[in-house]
């Protein structure tokens, strides 16, 4: 698949720090005359980044350009007939996006499809797990019928192997969040250790974490994934159940608020940050005053902003400048995790060409006693979708392998 580019879910949404994310929809003309048609190479990993099926977006596009969607789901192959620009495509995805699957109350991409029977007739509704809201989409749609067809799914079902007690079929549209950011995913180190009490939902994020993270784990057998339905299941409600806790869990938590809006915080941190960085007078002391100032000091997102807005492609050499600040900042596992999700953003999506430098930028990172090796010999050796998409991810901790090589036999060697 040709290689994408990666957009906030909410295209109006200009801010860099905005959680959702996911790949710039691609379109490839084929054939001629009669037979020609516009393919979407990558309709799958926008659809996953969506929580959406593909077929869902696919049949979107039909119904607004009226045009014919043969799909192929087992071949993922998705084509709209006729030549359709890339640009116009994008435009109807925002449109999808806002009737189909934004909260119409918080405006949040963290909604499910519901569809609930009410006698003869069937409603659906986005049930959103940021805010709880329930908010009902226009049912005069064409594409409604299509979704009462074809259902989404619920990839657990309930031990009586039915819907809730109103009678509903939730379902996460067989697809993940991105990261998101935004792509982002859930992996073993982002469940249990938060600190939310053990009701149904946290122990629901601890098995899927668990789950997730085994089929996660890089081993001898290199870079495969099980990708059987069952798996591919169970990574997309871990992702769900994931990022509903992450905004749900806002009381109590080690970050209460959200990174996700342009007047939060972190985003005031980040652009005041990238505004300043490299001017006469701004060091470390001045950056964690800042932080102070916006009540963020001790936030593990503020590190994960602060990398992205705060380094460059001379980051190896910066983190000797700002040395001071990262010391200050990152006081724990938690912490460092934020910070190398950080690297992974600024070297996998902001820099690419930096991703050769990984095993210097960690050494500098390490040699400044702000990485602990137990945590990044762990990051090293589990693919996690949840600051970058599962294919960076992967680049970059393989990218990482000398420095984790050279750990290791400094451990020998001792």
């Amino acid at each position: 698949m040709a290689n994408a580019g990666i957009v906030n879910i909410r295209r109006d949404v200009d801010d860099k720090f905005y959680r959702y994310r996911m790949p710039l929809l691609l379109t490839k003309i084929e054939g001629k005359g009669n037979g020609i048609k516009t393919v979407i190479p990558n309709m799958s990993d926008v659809a996953r980044a969506l929580s959406r099926p593909p077929s869902y977006i696919t049949k979107f596009f039909g119904c607004e350009l009226g045009a014919q969607t043969p799909f192929d789901e087992k071949n993922d192959r998705y084509i709209v007939n006729g030549a359709h620009d890339a640009s116009r495509l994008r435009e109807l995805l925002d449109a999808f996006i806002d009737k189909f699957i934004l909260c119409r109350s918080c405006k949040n991409p963290e909604t499910d499809l519901v569809v609930v029977k009410n006698g003869r007739h069937e409603d659906i509704f986005r049930d959103c797990k940021a805010c709880g809201e329930r908010t009902n989409i226009d049912m005069r749609h064409k594409l409604v019928t299509f979704i009462l067809k074809n259902p989404p799914k619920n990839p657990k079902k309930s031990k009586k192997g039915k819907g809730d007690a109103n009678g509903a079929t939730n379902g996460n549209g067989g697809g993940v969040h991105a990261s998101a950011p935004g792509i982002p995913g859930h992996d073993e180190e982002d469940g249990a250790s938060d600190g939310e009490s053990d009701d149904e939902l946290t122990k629901k994020i601890k098995a899927e974490a668990a789950e997730l993270a085994k089929e996660s784990k890089l081993g001898a057998e290199g870079w495969a994934v099980d990708t059987s339905a069952e798996a591919v299941k169970a990574r997309v409600k871990a992702m769900e159940v994931q990022m509903g806790a992450m905004s749900l869990g806002s009381t109590g938590g080690d970050d209460d608020g959200s990174e996700d809006g342009a007047d939060s915080p972190y985003s005031h941190f980040g652009r005041w940050v990238e505004e300043h960085r490299g001017q006469d007078g701004i060091g470390s002391a001045q950056i964690y005053k800042k932080a102070e100032e916006l009540g963020v000091e001790k936030k593990h997102k503020a590190v994960l902003v602060l990398v992205q807005a705060l380094f460059t492609e001379n980051i190896e050499k910066e983190v000797d400048t700002y040395n001071l600040v990262l010391t200050k900042m990152v006081t724990s596992e938690k912490h460092q995790k934020a910070l190398l999700g950080g690297v992974e953003r600024l070297v996998g999506l902001t820099h690419p060409e930096l991703i050769p430098a990984v095993p210097k930028i960690l050494m500098a990172l390490y040699q400044n006693d702000i990485l602990d090796e137990e945590v990044v010999t762990q990051w090293g050796t589990h693919v996690s979708k949840k600051y970058v998409d599962k294919e960076t991810s992967k680049k970059v901790r393989k990218a990482s392998e000398p420095f984790l090589k050279w750990l290791e036999e400094a451990d020998e060697d001792e």
